[in-house]
């Protein structure tokens, strides 16, 4: 079982960052691979970011490519999402999710999510 918490989120100028974390509680987490998705208003949501359990290789959506690095700290229990170079279409709910496994791109597959954080980009 894991339990995931994102926070990090806020409002922030075009151009500017933000750096998301995900802790999650649980003895698994260690083992489990680790997706970052966001739902926009009006649209799905979409997969952002994933992250392999040892954190040596990283996948990344063609539109984050380049601005947004997903890392992960195990000893922290912790997930992180870069985001720099931010954009007013980054804006949306981000979550993260956790999955037995290798990060996938599919949402349906994971196993565990957490609440949200906004992420709202002004221009």
């Amino acid at each position: 079982q894991v339990q995931l918490v994102e926070s990090g989120g806020g409002l922030v100028q075009a151009g500017g960052s933000l750096r998301l974390s995900c802790a999650a509680s649980g003895r698994t987490f260690s083992y489990s691979g680790v997706g970052w998705f966001r739902l926009a208003p009006g649209k799905e949501r979409t997969f952002v970011a994933g992250i392999t359990r040892s954190g040596s290789t990283a996948t990344y959506a063609d539109s984050v490519e380049g601005r947004f690095t997903i890392s992960r700290d195990n000893a922290k229990n912790t997930a992180y999402l870069q985001m720099n170079s931010l954009k007013p279409e980054d804006t949306a709910v981000y979550y993260c999710a956790a999955k037995g496994g290798w990060p996938v791109t599919r949402g349906d597959e994971y196993a565990y999510w957490g609440q949200g954080t906004q992420v709202t980009v002004s221009s």
